[in-house]
C-alpha cells in the first residue's frame, strides 16, 4: 500500500520536503550539527564538497574527508526537528519515493551528533569531550512512538523516585546510544567522559534558568544533579539526543552524541575559547570516523 502523500510529502523536484534532499544527495554516514553555520566549519576539513543545499534551519553539504563520503546536516533546536530530520532521512534510504512503498532491504545509517553541552557535575571540566552514554527524554517528543522494547524503565524509575518527578510532567524516557558506533571513538589516547544526557524541550524553564518566569520545581537541577542508580549518572543537559537515540533505535540506524564541554554549571565555569574546543571535537570527530 503506497504511502499517501499527505503523510509523505515531496517537493515538486521529488525531494522530501523540510531537507529538500533526493536519495543521491547523502552519504551513509552523517554528522548533525545544530547551528547551519557549523555545517561549514566541518565540511572545510573535507577534501572536496558534491552538493549544498540550505531551507530554513536545514543546511546539507555531502562531500568527501580522507577518501570517505560524508553528510554534514544542521538540524536547527529541539527534538521537533529532529523527528523531522530522522524520519525524512530514513525515507531517503528506506522508501522508493517514486512508488512511495517501503523498500523490502532496509539500510542502516550511521549518525554522529557533534554539539555543545554545558556539564552538570564539577568533575567534568570545561574543555573536555563527552558521549552520551544514554538520552533521557523530558521532553515527550518520544511518547508520540513505541518506544517499550528499547527503553530502561529501571532507570526512569529511579530517576522518577529520586526526583519526585511531577505527575502532569511526561514521563521521562531513558535511551542508549549504539555500542557498535561508540566504540569507534572511545580508542585512543583522548579522555571522552560519559553519561546520561538529559534532553529538555526549552533553554530557559526547562533547563532551570529563571528569568522573569519562576519555575515548576525550582529544585529540579539540584536533583538532576545529584541522581544516581548503579552505575549511572546524568552529565549535561542540551535539547536534542534522546530524540536522536530513540528515533534511530526505532528505525534501525546507530547513532552517538558527543558534546563539546564548553561550560560547567556545577562551579559557574566558561570556556575562555568554546570555538576551539569545538574545532578540538571536529577534528577528533572526523579522524575517528574514518578509522
Amino acid at each position: 500500500m503506497p504511502i499517501k502523500e499527505s503523510e509523505l510529502i515531496l517537493n515538486p523536484d521529488g525531494s522530501v520536503y523540510h531537507l529538500n534532499l533526493r536519495p543521491e544527495n547523502i552519504a551513509k554516514t552523517i554528522i548533525f550539527v545544530g547551528d547551519p553555520d557549523r555545517v561549514s566549519k566541518i565540511t572545510a576539513h573535507f577534501d572536496s564538497i558534491e552538493f549544498t543545499t540550505h531551507k530554513r534551519e536545514f543546511k546539507t553539504q555531502t562531500g568527501h574527508y580522507k577518501g570517505k563520503r560524508l553528510t554534514v546536516i544542521s538540524t536547527g533546536i529541539g527534538a521537533d526537528n529532529i523527528d523531522i530530520v530522522l524520519n525524512e532521512l530514513d525515507a531517503l534510504v528506506n522508501i522508493n519515493l517514486e512508488s512511495r512503498t517501503i523498500n523490502k532491504a532496509l539500510e542502516s545509517l550511521d549518525i554522529i551528533r557533534i554539539g555543545t553541552s554545558g556539564s552538570l557535575q564539577s568533575d567534568i571540566p570545561v574543555d573536555s569531550f563527552l558521549m552520551s552514554s544514554h538520552g533521557m527524554d523530558i521532553n515527550g517528543m518520544l511518547h508520540s512512538y513505541k518506544t517499550e522494547n528499547i527503553s530502561h524503565p529501571d532507570i526512569e524509575n529511579a530517576f522518577i523516585k529520586q526526583t519526585n518527578w511531577h505527575p502532569n510532567k511526561a514521563r521521562p524516557i531513558v535511551i542508549e546510544h549504539s555500542k557498535d558506533l561508540a566504540e569507534r571513538f572511545q580508542d585512543g589516547g583522548q579522555t571522552l567522559f560519559q553519561g546520561i544526557t538529559v534532553t529538555a524541550n526549552g533553554f530557559y524553564g526547562p533547563q532551570g534558568r529563571v528569568l522573569r518566569l519562576g519555575l515548576q520545581d525550582s529544585e529540579l537541577n539540584s536533583k538532576i544533579d545529584a541522581f544516581k542508580f548503579k552505575d549511572f549518572r546524568i552529565t549535561n543537559l542540551e535539547m536534542e539526543t534522546s530524540a536522536i537515540y530513540g528515533l534511530s533505535k526505532l528505525l534501525g540506524h546507530r547513532a552517538v552524541s558527543l558534546n563539546a564541554i564548553i561550560a560547567n554549571r556545577a562551579n559557574g565555569t566558561f570556556s575562555k575559547d568554546p570555538e576551539q574546543i569545538i574545532n578540538n571535537l571536529i577534528q577528533f570527530s572526523l579522524n575517528k570516523i574514518i578509522e
